[in-house]
């Protein structure tokens, strides 16, 4: 029987493996001959969307979510804009509140652990790459002990939000393509080739970095997410991946490097 939510019932090459776990195409490859899984955060990672958590407490989260939601179906083509727009609507909000987002709101998605142990286990390098908020990324990398992190950081005066990011070494927001771009920028520092990548997402920001990676993952993602990735998983948590992967080996073998 057919799980109700398919990644494209149009597209018959999307083939449901198990009750809401889904594979476009040949099976992927173990999982410890890929060496790099990068992952969006809100909603992938996590169970919420910062940004919506915070406009909350100030009474305008019908306002941020609608644009969160048009964003992430891709209605929306310009992410920077549709983040602008959003912080200017937090201008002014105490930044004590960001401590009870992440306090009160902020969980682990299941099966996240259990599938970044199972990657670290198999040899790969991790990577938190999102359009959300280095506040609250800090402590998720710092959970799950991911090796790279990159986000965007709120800008607070004088203990408000300003409705404005500060400006990072590398720029200052974290978009689709900057997404796209700090993937292969890692990948270019492991020194290995994109196809040895996996980007793990469920917006459509999340698409350029997925279309660059070797094997892409929606996880509970929107439709043109489903549309696109390799693997769909629409019930149950991350970790049911691993059964289109295989089991991670006790020791990861040799590895092929660009220039090798």
């Amino acid at each position: 029987m057919s799980h109700p939510i398919s990644p494209d019932p149009a597209d018959d090459t999307a083939r449901e493996c198990q009750p809401g776990l889904w594979l476009r195409g040949p099976a992927p490859r173990p999982l410890a001959d890929y060496r790099l899984a990068a992952f969006d955060m809100d909603s992938t990672l996590i169970g919420i969307e910062c940004i919506d958590e915070i406009a909350a407490a100030t009474g305008r989260q019908a306002e941020v979510a609608a644009i969160t939601e048009a964003a992430m179906r891709g209605e929306i083509a310009d992410f920077r804009d549709s983040l602008r727009r959003r912080l200017a609507l937090l201008r002014g909000t105490p930044a004590a509140v960001l401590e009870t987002v992440l306090r009160d709101r902020l969980r682990l998605n299941p099966g996240v652990e259990a599938f970044v142990a199972a990657c670290r286990a198999a040899g790969l390098k991790t990577l938190l790459v999102s359009g959300g908020f280095s506040y609250f990324a800090d402590p998720v990398r710092a959970r799950l002990q991911i090796d790279f992190a990159r986000a965007n950081a709120l800008e607070v005066v004088d203990g408000r939000l300003t409705g404005a990011l500060r400006p990072q070494p590398w720029g200052e927001i974290v978009d689709g393509a900057e997404k796209r771009r700090t993937l292969l920028e890692v990948a270019d520092l492991m020194r290995i080739e994109p196809a040895q990548t996996i980007a793990v997402g469920d917006g459509a920001n999340d698409l350029p970095m997925m279309a660059a990676a070797g094997l892409s993952i929606a996880f509970h993602a929107k439709p043109a997410v489903r549309a696109q990735a390799r693997i769909a998983i629409t019930a149950g948590g991350l970790d049911r991946a691993l059964a289109l992967l295989g089991p991670a080996p006790a020791a990861p073998g040799p590895r092929l490097v660009r220039g090798s």
